[in-house]
């Protein structure tokens, strides 16, 4: 196969990363090296793990500090090594506030404070939002800066403590159902049916690799979306195909679909 035959398979944003990804597997398999990555997303998860697979003489162990961690560490070492749990280097800061703002924050005001002391997303793990308190997994090697510099949070003033990563309660994703009527499962069609835009106004954010299907930029306004399918549009959040309800008599799709709250 051709190195142009390789590099189809993947998007142009992701060449850098296979790069890495084929240069930490080699290190591994080859001069018996040991490496522990940042937080990898799930498509970065993916590729790393298929790329493992052509390697017989390295492996990849992947955690983010719970079972169903989406963003997870890989650590990346000869096959005849095994990780212990304390090898992902994970830590846990709990964000708490008696401020009566703290408990209107979202998601994104808690990763946006965080970004804003100066770290990159992929240092930061999942976030754990409830009504008092935020659990955020961090790489080990950050988590005493983020500790001292976070302060606040949107408005509200917050108190930060490090936690063992045992103690974290993980939040199960919830969804705000919905059903629609569908011409087709082209993408451009059902982004703005869910959020209520004109389909003139999501082509161009699509064309210029806004939306992802499954973590993968996907430029295509055509693509045909199926069942399980997670789809985010930055700037609006994402959602979920959950399920493909039939047709009716009209010959329309009948969908469900689950936007992340």
């Amino acid at each position: 196969m051709t190195d142009r035959d390789f590099y189809s398979h993947f998007h142009s944003d992701e060449h850098h990363f296979v790069d890495k990804a084929l240069d930490w597997l080699e290190r591994a398999g080859e001069r018996h090296t040991v490496k522990l990555s940042d937080f990898l997303d799930p498509r970065q998860a993916h590729i790393l793990t298929m790329l493992a697979n052509r390697h017989s003489d390295a492996q990849v162990q992947l955690f983010g500090g719970y079972v169903g961690a989406e963003r997870k560490r890989a650590w990346i070492a000869p096959e005849y090594k095994a990780p212990q749990e304390a090898d992902f280097q994970l830590s846990l800061l709990a964000i708490t506030s008696e401020d009566p703002q703290f408990g209107s924050l979202e998601h994104g005001d808690f990763l946006g404070a965080l970004l804003g002391v100066g770290l990159k997303r992929d240092r930061i793990g999942d976030l754990h939002v409830k009504e008092r308190q935020c659990h955020v997994v961090l790489a080990t090697e950050v988590s005493d800066f983020f500790r001292m510099q976070l302060q606040q949070v949107g408005r509200a003033h917050v108190r930060t403590e490090l936690l063992p990563i045992s103690a974290l309660e993980p939040v199960v994703q919830s969804y705000e159902e919905m059903g629609l009527s569908v011409a087709s499962m082209r993408m451009d069609g059902i982004v703005s049916d869910v959020y209520r835009l004109s389909r003139a106004k999501v082509l161009p954010p699509i064309k210029n690799g806004r939306c992802r299907i499954n973590w993968k930029v996907e430029e295509d306004p055509s693509k045909s979306l199926k069942a399980g399918d997670v789809v985010s549009f930055q700037g609006f959040g994402r959602f979920r195909v959950l399920d493909v309800e039939g047709e009716t008599k009209k010959g329309r799709i009948r969908l469900k679909i689950g936007k992340y709250v």
